[in-house]
């Protein structure tokens, strides 16, 4: 299947690529590029290949079944409406987009178009976060009672962080809605949709790269309590997720960049679990990717599975809107100091 790449500017993109290139029996190859930024394009096109286009036109009207959108955030909602027009499937990197607004142009264009879309989010296939939904749906633990997701990264203590641009509110609204995003898609996957949240976002570090910590909250009636932690001035960490059930406790560790990092930790285990009838501790026996950089190229074969119509998208764009009204609720409730619901009219104004 011939595929072709709409802007470099997300790095994971790079990731899906040197596996599509690398495994030829997934039977994707990227064919074609496009990126406004003409000095990333024609390195990008080099390094794989490629045949780059400067003009969306041209791109689309190659021989490609679908694209992968990895550009700016702000460009995707325009991207996705010339590719669903184009009746390309496509493939979004997260977060969906910046706005409410945008968020509803995706969605109803891809209904217009007819054409098949997937969200890009590693977290919905990572082994171990699988599991764990796959735990909690066999109903062996009973009720779900409280989740927590820690989520981190280092950038806020890199040096260039403030010149990329992540940090461009042309291109991208903060760290936040950029990563947070991940913890607030995952606990969307495994809890559905809350009715509100609690947050508390601050910039603590410098000020010229914001929101760099907060928790959010999430209010599901009569549970679970579900809360994300995030701290993007982190350098190593172990615990990621804890899940406290009625019946059993569920603790993973090494389930992002800075603690699965830490040379120590590898080969140690990262998913466990304890119930109360046996009073025991069960190791899951799948191991921890040997960096983050593992765990983000672990979503290219779930992709060519998608393209191929081996599996159901990742997450739709109906999913991706919902995650991204999450995400941006965030926003309110640490405004306003209070619990937002989730459909609250302010969420459209962010």
């Amino acid at each position: 299947m011939n595929i072709g790449i709409m802007g470099f500017a997300h790095g994971h993109v790079n990731a899906y690529c040197n596996v599509w290139r690398d495994r030829p029996e997934l039977d994707v190859q990227v064919v074609a590029a496009w990126d406004h930024d003409d000095a990333r394009l024609q390195a990008n096109a080099a390094a794989y290949g490629l045949r780059a286009y400067g003009d969306i036109e041209g791109f689309l009207a190659q021989d490609m079944a679908a694209v992968a959108i990895t550009s700016e955030t702000s460009l995707h909602a325009e991207l996705v409406e010339r590719a669903a027009a184009a009746g390309k499937a496509i493939i979004l990197q997260k977060p969906m987009a910046l706005t409410m607004q945008q968020a509803d142009r995706i969605v109803d264009s891809v209904r217009r178009a007819g054409v098949p879309f997937t969200m890009a989010w590693q977290m919905r296939v990572d082994p171990q976060n699988v599991r764990m939904k796959e735990l909690l749906e066999g109903g062996e633990f009973g009720k779900t009672l409280m989740i927590r997701r820690r989520h981190a990264l280092a950038t806020h203590l890199w040096p260039t962080f403030v010149s990329l641009w992540h940090n461009d509110p042309a291109y991208n609204r903060d760290i936040w809605a950029d990563d947070a995003a991940h913890p607030i898609d995952f606990i969307h996957w495994l809890c559905g949709v809350p009715d509100g949240v609690y947050a508390e976002i601050a910039t603590l570090l410098d000020p010229r790269v914001p929101n760099d910590n907060g928790i959010a909250i999430y209010h599901y009636p009569g549970g679970p309590i579900a809360e994300v932690v995030c701290s993007f001035t982190c350098g190593a960490h172990e615990n990621t997720t804890e899940i406290i059930c009625e019946k059993g406790t569920i603790i993973q560790n090494y389930g992002d960049a800075p603690s699965n990092e830490n040379p120590q930790t590898h080969g140690a285990e990262g998913l466990k679990w304890w119930r109360s009838d046996t009073r025991t501790w069960t190791e899951s026996g799948i191991p921890s990717p040997a960096g983050h950089g593992h765990r983000i190229a672990g979503l290219a074969e779930p992709l060519a599975q998608w393209l191929h119509g081996q599996r159901p998208a990742i997450a739709t764009a109906d999913e991706g809107r919902t995650s991204l009204r999450m995400t941006l609720a965030c926003y309110v409730a640490n405004r306003e100091a209070r619990r937002v619901r989730i459909d609250d009219a302010a969420v459209a104004e962010i």
